[in-house]
């Protein structure tokens, strides 16, 4: 097994309708203004930029984001990374009863040498951390579309 190799998968349900999720989703950029762990994004280029995260571990984690699919129709939104992490992140929005039904899957190796080196003692800790990290995020964003 690899320890630096993680899969993740989150699904919220949403009260709002998709188009109106997917267009916060789409909007990188404004993350940090809902996402509390999401320090920092800045465009460097079309559809590409960088991002800071930051959540209850000390340490940050810088990514390099470069959009690979962006399909309204279908509901995705997915970014190859690079840098800390090392992979691929998307975003699926589709219909449900009530609203919406937003999944947040995510495979990465990490590349961050610290990170690398505290693989197998610190993996629990990295797993609660990015749980803490999805959770927050949520409450932020259902917060985010009642205010807009």
């Amino acid at each position: 097994m690899d320890w630096s190799h993680f899969r993740f998968r989150s699904v919220w349900e949403l009260a709002a309708g998709p188009d109106a999720v997917f267009a916060v989703l789409e909007r990188a950029e404004d993350y940090p203004l809902w996402w509390p762990q999401v320090r920092e994004v800045t465009s460097t280029g079309e559809d590409q930029g960088l991002a800071r995260f930051r959540s209850l571990l000390p340490y940050d984690l810088l990514v390099t984001a470069r959009a690979v699919r962006r399909d309204q129709g279908a509901g995705v939104l997915e970014v190859a990374m690079s840098g800390d992490l090392e992979g691929w992140a998307r975003w699926t929005v589709r219909a449900w009863p009530g609203g919406t039904r937003a999944v947040y899957e995510q495979e990465v190796e990490v590349r961050k040498p610290l990170m690398r080196r505290l693989a197998v003692p610190g993996r629990p800790l990295f797993l609660l951390n990015h749980g803490l990290m999805m959770r927050a995020g949520r409450r932020g964003l259902v917060r985010y579309l009642e205010s807009v």
